[in-house]
């Protein structure tokens, strides 16, 4: 197998790599270089630039429930314009540049909307169509949007659908006619955490004793610690007996007018204070699942170009490990060949690294794979796919190649997905976070530690660096 190397970094670390065979060939009392040894090596020559950089902001943005100025809003939208621009330049062609770029425009209207939307959801027969009959009558500039019933069926995908519909409300009016189940308390957090203003309404609370509805005002504000009122949009009628002065005895049947003066009081407190704010936190939750999307379709783009060179380092490192006889010396040509795959990818995701950060973080990842076991881990694995053929597993070097090869992956696969969750034109590849990129590795190499992807992967290393046993099925 010919592997052509033109990019000096490369030519370094294999030229540093071959001379310390070298040298032990030629010396064999020299103290011997363990896997450790090279890491620690390895992790040490920068590591104090990659413990001094700051942690960067966490890209999820999760809000804490507060209402947001005009400001916010502005500076929301613009960031979600900035994703859609470098869409833009990175694939002028993208199918999904069109819907971003309306959806975009709308947010900017969305600024100044002056009429306010609530969203009334709950589960099945908690009273949501009767209210809203009984609140239309009092509130202004109001729209009334009635959900789906939640909790129809356990693990129901459509309870997903129904929360994504909420988040375009400006507030949630949330019924329960009881205390609160499990289901709904967690449902209510996920609101909670969308940076989603609500009430939680007590409703069909004239079905209880007095003090047993005390007690579950009382529970339900103690959960949530938030609004609870308690309604009783549409009363169980009562029966009223009359006594006629000549004993006669009439009864019928009355039906109480609707409580909700406590709920349409709040209603009307928070629409004459917080509008525009209301606006400006949906504007705002709005811009970020825009942005959220166009990073989605901007990410898409920027995987297809780095799988490619994943898969050219990743058989790079297979060579070099396979034609080097000291197995410890193959993760330190591996390592420098992933310095230069980190300045690659980096250059994909716009994170710049110098040549030394680039190492360093190479270092860094190989220090990693040990601490966690991921070395010893994956060679298990490699060697037992290999060992299911007699002929295969006597060839030399395969499971060194292979074990290299699969390390190189798994290693280019962790940055991407680190690099997905980076902010764009914010965050700079310097700043890295060591918990986050521990965590991507653990994660990035159990999802490709199945058998039947391990199964593949070996056959394709066998067929590259072992022209002899192309044949051969690996089991």
């Amino acid at each position: 197998m010919v592997v052509k190397l033109q990019r000096p970094i490369l030519i370094g670390g294999l030229g540093l790599s071959f001379s310390l065979w070298m040298l032990e060939s030629w010396h064999h009392s020299i103290v011997q270089l363990s896997e450790l040894s090279l890491f620690s090596a390895l992790a040490v020559g920068g590591g104090l630039w990659f413990f001094k950089r700051q942690r960067p902001k966490d890209s999820t943005e999760q809000l804490n429930g507060k209402l947001v100025d005009r400001a916010t809003a502005e500076s929301a939208i613009a960031k979600t314009e900035a994703v859609i621009n470098q869409l833009a330049q990175e694939a002028e062609n993208q199918q999904a540049l069109e819907p971003l770029r309306t959806q975009l425009a709308q947010l900017q209207l969305e600024l100044d909307r002056q009429n306010i939307t609530l969203a009334v959801t709950g589960g099945q027969s908690v009273g949501k169509s009767t209210l809203i009959r009984v609140l239309e009558s009092s509130q202004q500039r109001v729209t009334f949007q009635e959900t789906a019933p939640l909790f129809k069926e356990v693990g129901n995908s459509s309870d997903t659908h129904i929360l994504a519909e909420i988040t375009k409300a400006d507030a949630v009016l949330f019924l329960t006619n009881g205390d609160l189940t499990d289901t709904e308390f967690q449902t209510l957090q996920q609101i909670q955490a969308a940076n989603q203003p609500k009430i939680l309404v007590f409703n069909k609370q004239d079905q209880y004793l007095p003090d047993e509805r005390a007690s579950i005002s009382l529970s339900l504000k103690q959960r949530v610690q938030d609004h609870v009122v308690a309604v009783c949009a549409s009363p169980v009628a009562i029966k009223v007996r009359k006594h006629e002065a000549d004993g006669a005895v009439q009864e019928w049947m009355e039906q109480p007018a609707p409580d909700v003066q406590q709920l349409t009081q709040q209603l009307s407190e928070l629409l004459a204070q917080q509008t525009q704010q209301l606006v400006w936190t949906t504007t705002t939750r709005q811009a970020r699942l825009l942005k959220a999307e166009a990073k989605n379709w901007l990410n898409s783009v920027r995987g297809d170009r780095s799988i490619p060179i994943i898969e050219q380092y990743q058989w790079i490192a297979a060579a070099a490990a396979f034609a080097n006889p000291v197995p410890a010396l193959d993760i330190l040509a591996t390592a420098a060949i992933n310095a230069q795959m980190v300045m690659d990818l980096g250059n994909i995701y716009q994170q710049k690294f110098s040549l030394e950060q680039a190492q360093t973080v190479a270092g860094t990842m190989g220090s990693l794979m040990l601490k966690l076991g991921l070395v010893e881990l994956s060679t298990k694995a490699i060697t037992t796919v290999l060992k299911s053929n007699a002929v295969t597993f006597v060839a030399g070097g395969l499971v060194q190649g292979v074990s290299a090869a699969y390390l190189t992956r798994v290693a280019g696969l962790t940055l991407i997905t680190y690099f997905e969750q980076q902010e764009i034109a914010l965050d700079s590849g310097s700043n890295l976070n060591l918990d986050k990129l521990r965590q991507t590795l653990q994660n990035v190499f159990q999802q490709n530690q199945q058998l039947g992807f391990l199964q593949g992967f070996v056959k394709q290393g066998m067929k590259r660096l072992s022209p002899e046993v192309q044949a051969v099925e690996v089991g």
